[in-house]
């Protein structure tokens, strides 16, 4: 364990960064599940700006990659396209 006080706090620091990190990446991984069980095209263009913008915020905070970020939105986005 780390004795200097500015190590201790920035162990503190990462686990909360750590804790905030993993709930909004799984928040956004279960709008995409809920966007990709969507039938009707309506609720699904409603559905499909939020989760880009979801998606748009992890990559700029470097939660998740930017070129993942990328691809989620295209496949999400040809989804929905593809919906009657």
């Amino acid at each position: 364990m780390a004795n200097h006080k500015s190590s201790l706090k920035r162990i503190r620091a990462n686990a909360a960064k750590r804790l905030r990190n993993r709930y909004q990446a799984k928040t956004t991984r279960n709008a995409i599940k809920k966007l990709r069980n969507t039938t009707t095209k309506a609720d699904a263009t409603v559905l499909l700006s939020k989760v880009i913008s979801m998606l748009d915020r992890l990559a700029k905070k470097n939660v998740i990659h930017k070129n993942k970020a990328s691809n989620n939105k295209s496949k999400l986005t040809k989804f929905v396209n593809g919906l009657s």
